[in-house]
């Protein structure tokens, strides 16, 4: 267990509690079409009510690069967050530490998006101070944001007693026991369309994993690393050296690589198209318009086998094209294998990245797995093993 704090260890009686929350979702015009991280802060917020305490709530939205840009004002998510929190929150343009600490107890305000100052991005001391100013406690709960080194997440961090909300908190406890002290065996599910993406976190993982399975554009990858001609498939020449290092050192390191046996092979990229099945080694050769869009049935079969060895499963990333049938096989079939382990044996799964997610919606078992993160590249980064600024903050409070 790392040495930050939780809204446990606080007396929030009385308190001005700065909370910083990533509000930072999609929207059609003037309504919020995912409410998925406004859900997710509501414990919080009611929490640090429960305990006498005044939520004042800090967020970006959008890339306003510190300027003020009305399109992306912060008002646009009050309904959907009064909606959600079942009561009516205060909206402050330009916020006053004393006016903030006489408003009614039971007040929950939401402060103008942080970014509309130059100083948030470039974590300007002088920022931090000020909103140090508008509270008595911070409390972070913005796991998504906490790989960014900016004045709300990481400079005002350092000035109040600190501790994590009960989103970060679970999103924190999940990572930890999926990657510092996990249930062995211990594997990942790697996917996604580019090595290129996924360097840092394929050479940070082969060294702690019992078992990767790598998928998706990226195994092309590696099999044309091996020798395959893998035709028109997406793939990154000029990282073959770089797959033959990463297999390299999961050898060394005694983490088992499964890449994919057989792929479903196309000669268009739409949903419906004709495929055939064909076998995937150092010796394929595929023509010139052929695509591998999707691992075959012997991959999916060997997938599951794995899966069923493991006590702690990570997942980030697709295996094949997941967005069009017929080509969602390998993914839909991993993931459920994955979801029923976790119901009926106790295998502990943690996923996260956009795609992912998508994936595992798709395959209806985003209920069933132990955690899935919406934090994108903080989630990302943790994998990769990077100190994350705004947990080093938290930490060192």
């Amino acid at each position: 267990m790392a040495d930050w704090k939780t809204l446990d260890d606080m007396d929030l009686t009385g308190q001005r509690v700065l909370v910083r929350v990533d509000l930072n979702v999609p929207v059609d015009g003037t309504t919020v079409t995912d409410t998925t991280r406004i859900d997710r802060i509501v414990p919080t917020i009611r929490d640090i009510l429960a305990k006498g305490g005044k939520p004042i709530l800090l967020s970006h939205f959008g890339r306003p690069k510190g300027q003020v840009v009305p399109e992306m004002s912060l008002r646009v998510v009050l309904p959907a967050l009064e909606a959600a929190l079942g009561q009516t929150v205060a909206f402050v343009e330009r916020p006053n530490g004393d006016e903030l600490a006489n408003t009614p107890d039971g007040t929950v305000t939401l402060v103008e998006n942080t970014r509309f100052s130059a100083m948030e991005e470039k974590n300007d001391p002088q920022m931090a101070q000020f909103l140090a100013s508008l509270g008595d406690i911070y409390c972070n709960d913005a796991f998504s944001a906490a790989h960014r080194a900016h004045a709300s997440t990481e400079g005002v961090a350092r000035l109040l007693p600190s501790c994590a909300g009960r989103l970060m908190e679970a999103e924190l406890n999940a990572l930890e026991a999926a990657l510092t002290s996990p249930q062995r065996p211990l594997g990942a599910v790697v996917g996604g369309a580019k090595v290129s993406t996924k360097i840092a976190l394929l050479e940070n993982l082969v060294g702690k994993l019992d078992l990767l399975v790598i998928g998706g554009g990226m195994a092309n990858t590696f099999l044309a690393a091996q020798g395959a001609q893998v035709g028109a498939s997406l793939q990154e020449a000029d990282l073959h050296d770089t797959a033959r290092a990463i297999l390299k050192a999961a050898e060394d390191a005694g983490c088992q690589v499964l890449l994919p046996v057989d792929g479903r092979v196309a000669t268009e990229f739409a949903a419906g198209a004709a495929y055939e099945t064909v076998a995937l080694t150092a010796e394929t050769q595929l023509g010139d318009g052929q695509m591998i869009l999707d691992a075959g049935p012997e991959t999916e079969s060997a997938i599951e086998t794995e899966i069923a060895s493991l006590k702690t499963l990570i997942w980030n990333g697709p295996l094949g094209a997941f967005e069009i049938p017929p080509f969602d096989s390998a993914t839909m079939a991993a993931a459920k294998t994955a979801g029923r382990l976790t119901q009926e044996a106790g295998l502990i799964t943690v996923a996260g990245g956009g795609d992912t997610v998508a994936a595992l919606n798709q395959a209806g078992v985003s209920d069933h797995f132990t955690y899935i993160s919406s934090a994108g590249g903080a989630f990302l980064e943790w994998m990769e093993g990077k100190e994350l600024p705004g947990v080093a903050a938290l930490s060192a409070s």
